[in-house]
C-alpha cells in the first residue's frame, strides 16, 4: 500500500481521528471503515506499525489467529494491504501535543508538536503504553557512535548486520533473542552481561549457552566501560567480573538492551481519566471518562484486560460500533458478514 502521509502544519478535518498507528490502529481504520468512517492517523514514528516495526520487525509472534507464524513488519504489511481500499491519511513523525473540544463545531480539535491541526468528531487513543524509549547506556561519546550507526537500539533488517562484529549487551529477552538470532550471520559476536543470571526464556538461554560452546558467540560477564573509534565505533572496552585487566573487544555495532521507558507524552494532559498511567474503559464501547473519545489496545485498562494484540482487534470492533453513533447519529447499524454482504465487499474491492 501507498502511504497517504500529509506534511506537517497544514489544517484538517475527519471523522475519527486515531492517535496510534500500531497494529491496533491500522485495524480500527478496516472496523470503521466498514462503517463508511473515514480516518487520519497520527505517530511519533515515522513509520506505521508501532512496537511491532519498531522493536521487533523480523521477531516472528506466534498468537494472530489463522496466522501459525508471522514477523511484526509482515503483520504491519498485511494490515496495510486490508486498509487500502479505505484511504486512511498519516500524520507521522509527529506527536499528538494539545487537544481541545469545539462546543460551536461539535468537534474535537488535536494540535501536534509541528504544528499539524486536525479535526474530528471522535478521538481514537491506540497509543500502546505510549512512546518506547529505550533506556541508553552511560558512555562515552555515546550520542556520537549512535549518530554514525555503531549504537542501535533495535533490529529492523537483520541482513545489516551480516558479517558484523556485533556485542550485544544485556540479560533479557531481547539481548538473547538477538544474539541467538545474529550470531550466525555475524563475523563474530559478544555478548556482555552484567552477571551470570540470565532473565530471559530458559530456553533461549539454552540455545546460546550451545552456540557458545560452537564457537559462534563469545560470552563475558561483566560491564562496558569505555567506546574506542575515530570516525565509527571499532572497539569497546569491558571490564570483566572478578577480573584486574580490563578486555578489548574488536566491535562494528552495539545493541544495548537495558529495557524501555514508556511515556505517556502530552496524552496525559488531554483530560482523560488515568489509573497507573492506563485509561479505563467500559468493555460494551471502549469509551474513556470522555464522552466521543475511546481508547484500544494495550493503553486502556478494564477487569480482565489482557494485553494482546488480538485483543486490540476485538476492542476496535467493538469501538467502531460506538464511534458510529458519534458520526451518524440519525442511521442505525445494520450488521452484516464480510462473507455474505455485497455492499461490504463492493467497499473492499471483492
Amino acid at each position: 500500500m501507498e502511504l497517504i502521509i500529509e506534511e506537517p502544519g497544514k489544517i484538517h478535518q475527519t471523522d475519527a481521528l486515531i492517535i496510534g498507528a500500531g497494529p491496533v490502529g491500522l485495524f480500527a481504520v478496516f472496523e470503521l471503515g466498514l462503517l463508511d468512517i473515514k480516518c487520519h492517523l497520527v505517530d511519533i514514528l515515522d513509520f506505521p506499525g508501532g512496537q511491532c516495526s519498531e522493536l521487533y520487525p523480523e521477531k516472528p509472534i506466534y498468537d494472530i489467529p489463522a496466522l501459525p507464524i508471522v514477523s511484526g513488519q509482515e503483520l504491519t504489511d498485511n494490515l496495510m494491504k486490508q486498509i487500502k481500499p479505505f484511504n486512511p491519511i498519516f500524520h507521522l513523525g509527529q506527536m499528538a501535543s494539545e487537544l481541545k473540544w469545539d462546543s460551536k463545531n461539535n468537534l474535537w480539535v488535536l494540535k501536534t508538536d509541528e504544528e499539524t491541526t486536525i479535526k474530528a468528531r471522535v478521538i481514537i487513543i491506540a497509543a500502546g503504553g505510549g512512546s518506547f524509549v529505550p533506556k541508553k547506556p552511560p558512555l562515552n561519546d555515546r550520542e556520537k557512535y549512535e549518530e554514525l550507526g555503531g549504537i542501535q537500539y533495535a533490529v529492523r533488517k537483520i541482513k545489516n548486520f551480516e558479517n558484523k562484529r556485533i556485542v550485544i549487551s544485556g540479560g533479557g529477552d531481547s539481548a538473547l533473542d538477538w544474539a541467538v538470532n545474529l550470531a550466525p550471520i555475524s563475523e563474530n559476536l559478544t555478548l556482555v552481561h552484567r552477571r551470570e543470571d540470565f532473565r530471559a526464556a530458559p530456553d533461549t538461554v539454552s540455545k546460546m549457552y550451545k552456540l557458545k560452546d560452537d564457537g559462534l558467540i563469545d560470552l563475558i560477564i561483566g560491564q562496558i566501560k569505555e567506546l574506542k573509534g575515530k570516525d565509527k565505533l571499532e572497539e569497546i572496552s569491558v571490564s570483566p567480573v572478578g577480573g584486574v585487566k580490563t578486555q578489548s573487544v574488536k566491535c562494528d555495532v552495539l545493541l544495548p538492551f537495558f529495557g524501555l521507558t514508556m511515556k505517556l507524552g502530552p496524552i496525559a494532559n488531554f483530560g482523560i481519566n488515568f489509573e497507573n498511567n492506563l485509561i479505563p474503559v467500559d468493555t460494551e464501547r471502549f469509551e474513556t471518562s470522555e464522552k466521543s473519545i475511546f481508547a484500544i489496545g494495550d493503553i486502556n485498562f478494564y477487569p480482565g484486560k489482557l494485553k494482546l494484540i488480538l485483543s486490540g482487534f476485538h476492542e476496535a470492533a467493538l469501538m467502531s460500533q460506538a464511534a458510529h453513533e458519534y458520526i451518524y447519529p440519525d442511521k442505525k447499524i445494520r450488521f452484516q458478514y464480510t462473507t455474505s454482504s455485497s455492499s461490504l465487499q463492493k467497499k473492499l474491492g471483492v
